[in-house]
């Protein structure tokens, strides 16, 4: 797992709901936290993406909650794609946030594409960006589409 983690760190107060745990768009930002740590690990910087006038956007995100997570403690969070379109650069990535007892907390799975920040228009990803998707690791079921 250790290889798969884009993200650690710990929660704040400021990210407590009221009933004293991670508030629930918390997740969300930890998991987009981690996928952009993991882009710029492998080689696509948030520049990158200003240059090419190209920017992420999510159809779906689906939270599945295990065991709370408290103030102060320390996560963990995952990033795998689980699914990807080489034709329109379509994807799908699974995250597992992670207690710091090693226990899992919550799966976070999102589907999204690429967009064309000029055009507000779906957009595939530059040819030479391909190479660091396929560096982007992957999920047992992952799956390459072609529709």
């Amino acid at each position: 797992m250790e290889n798969k983690v884009f993200y650690e760190g710990q929660v704040l107060w400021s990210q407590i709901d009221a009933n004293v745990h991670l508030r629930h768009s918390a997740y969300a930002d930890f998991c987009a936290q981690a996928r952009s740590n993991m882009l710029n690990k492998l080689g696509l910087s948030l520049t990158d993406f200003s240059r090419m006038k190209i920017g992420p956007i999510l159809f779906r995100e689906e939270l599945t909650y295990y065991r709370e997570i408290g103030l102060d403690e320390h996560i963990q969070v995952t990033v795998e794609i689980s699914k990807f379109n080489r034709k329109n650069s379509r994807f799908s990535f699974r995250h597992e946030v992670i207690k710091e007892n090693g226990v899992r907390a919550a799966v976070v799975v999102v589907d999204g594409a690429w967009m064309n920040l000029v055009e507000r228009k779906l957009t595939s990803v530059p040819e030479n960006w391909l190479s660091v998707i396929d560096k982007i690791p992957r999920s047992e079921d992952y799956v390459e589409v072609d529709e």
